[in-house]
């Protein structure tokens, strides 16, 4: 039997403040939390989820790894999040790209598609 994803860990300072934001943006609820660690997902029993993480001597850097949200209208999207907390950010995208990239209250970039029809 091949393993089952459970969730991604992400490395934050403040996890209580950061599972707020994502929650808002996805729409999903906290289903775990303890002073260091918050874990998110659409509901109770919905997996993969997101687990916060606090890390001492965290360092705010690039990673290599990054959400991409697919809403259905990405205007609307991007003004949402922005409101949000979230800010513009350039991480060496094409002038021309069809997806815009955003970084949450703790720097880490994610992007938000372009509506593409053979897609979703």
């Amino acid at each position: 039997m091949a393993a089952r994803w459970f969730s991604v860990a992400v490395d934050c300072e403040e996890p209580h403040r950061l599972a707020g934001f994502w929650c808002e943006v996805l729409g999903y609820q906290i289903v775990s939390s303890a002073p260091d660690v918050v874990g998110i997902a659409p509901g109770p029993a919905s997996f993969p989820g997101i687990e916060f993480v606090k890390t001492e001597g965290h360092r705010r850097r690039k990673s290599p790894l990054h959400l991409d949200l697919a809403p259905d209208d990405q205007a609307a999207e991007v003004e949402r999040i922005l409101a949000l907390g979230a800010r513009r950010v350039d991480v060496g995208q094409p002038g021309d790209a069809t997806w815009v990239v955003l970084a949450d209250p703790e720097d880490n970039a994610f992007c938000v598609l372009a509506r593409r029809a053979d897609t979703w």
